[in-house]
């Protein structure tokens, strides 16, 4: 039994589905499938993993991190593979992507990042300002990082689209049907209690609703805006002609795309974490934080006259130590923690399950984020405290860098708490 259809359990249930059909694979889902995160958000489909590889080196060792960081690679290139063999029409294109430094601190931490890549072999180059208008068109360029290890996608098509291929497979998923407490054996729900051999927590920013959760995830919130599609000499002008994702090197995370129909998506976290790791619908919207979000994509192409025709928003999970994890104790599985950078993880998340639940010994049964234990959250008000002031700390540490062109003495004391 699989609690969550988002792209865990998802995943998970293809997986298993494909592993031994004579299976009985369920998913209950409280929501719709892809309700969640899986369902509305940016669109990268990356490599990205939250923890840095000093991080995982220092769990599992350096050819464990290696190893991690390389499944992570696959992991892009497998959700496309899976989607062209299912027909899932997501948009899906791999065209890497371009992270811009637009001040002498951010060309800094690029070359950081690229003298970082070398050491774990990640791939990502320094571009000068002229080779970055090769790909991309935005204002006060210097240079930027680039990597091929990402592609987008329309992550509703995706997760709609992975949802009937499991059913195709046999898996049912009873939606509309909330999970309170997960236990070994079983899982009690709103209608009933259900009982299997193993139950899988695939629950990400909603897991705080669980019984005993409370403290294992802090949901945070992303926001995205989308404009109009945008005419064809705006885009002459803009660039993004082979779609790579896009951000820059700024403090507090930004993320953006060109999607299949001539839209900028855009987001970035600001908005704040909620008292007692509450989870609501009216949460999802913040028209302050749209608002900075469309002043900056409008800054970031000087877009003064496009129209933004959407908005919306949700709950990622992060742990406490900004440390994704999968495993299988007595009968219960989990996955999760993605911090925002899911589309991809949870992919190499659903193959590793079923390997644990199938008892098998592979390759990916041994990286280092298997059975990995984050220390729960801090209780109330010091979490709410903590995160917040985090988030509040990130938007100074760019303000510092503006005011004094070097790298953020604040950002540099908020490391450590931040995976890396």
């Amino acid at each position: 039994m699989i609690v969550g259809a988002g792209f865990t359990g998802l995943w998970t249930a293809y997986y298993l589905a494909k592993a031994d059909p004579g299976l009985r694979v369920v998913v209950v889902e409280a929501e719709t499938a892809g309700f969640g995160a899986s369902g509305r958000n940016g669109g990268w489909c990356s490599a990205l993993f939250p923890a840095s590889g000093r991080k995982l080196a220092a769990l599992a060792g350096r050819e464990g991190a290696v190893g991690m960081l390389r499944g992570m690679e696959g992991a892009v290139d497998e959700v496309g593979l899976v989607a062209a063999a299912e027909g899932i029409e997501c948009d899906f294109h791999k065209g890497g992507t371009v992270v811009l430094a637009r001040s002498k601190a951010q060309v800094e931490r690029a070359r950081g990042e690229v003298a970082e890549s070398r050491e774990w072999g990640t791939g990502v180059e320094f571009l000068g300002a002229d080779e970055v208008a090769g790909k991309v068109n935005a204002t006060k360029v210097l240079g930027a990082t680039f990597t091929p290890h990402c592609a987008v996608i329309h992550p509703g098509k995706l997760v709609r689209g992975l949802a009937a291929a499991v059913e195709r497979l046999g898996v049912t998923i009873y939606q509309g049907t909330r999970v309170t407490r997960i236990e070994r054996g079983r899982a009690v729900t709103d209608r009933g209690v259900v009982r299997a051999d193993v139950v899988v927590r695939a629950t990400e920013g909603f897991t705080p609703g669980l019984v005993n959760e409370r403290r294992t995830v802090a949901p945070v919130y992303s926001l995205v805006v989308a404009t109009e599609p945008l005419s064809a000499a705006t885009w002459e002008r803009i660039g993004l002609a082979d779609r790579p994702t896009f951000s820059d090197h700024r403090h507090l995370i930004i993320y953006g795309q060109r999607t299949a129909d001539g839209r900028l998506v855009f987001g970035g976290r600001g908005a704040p974490y909620h008292f007692g790791s509450r989870v609501r619908p009216e949460y999802d919207n913040e028209p302050r934080v749209f608002g900075k979000l469309q002043a900056t994509l409008r800054e970031l192409f000087d877009l003064e006259d496009v129209q933004f025709t959407h908005a919306w928003g949700g709950a990622l999970g992060v742990p406490r130590d900004w440390c994704a994890s999968v495993g299988l104790r007595d009968g219960v599985a989990w996955a999760g923690g993605y911090v925002g950078d899911g589309v991809s993880t949870t992919n190499l998340a659903g193959r590793t399950l079923t390997d644990l639940i199938l008892n098998r010994d592979t390759q990916l049964t041994r990286l280092p984020w298997v059975d990995h234990r984050s220390r729960r959250w801090e209780p109330e008000p010091f979490r709410w405290l903590g995160i917040n002031a985090g988030l509040r700390a990130m938007t100074l540490a760019d303000a510092e860098e503006r005011l004094t062109g070097r790298d953020s003495r604040i950002a540099r004391l908020m490391a450590p708490l931040l995976g890396h």
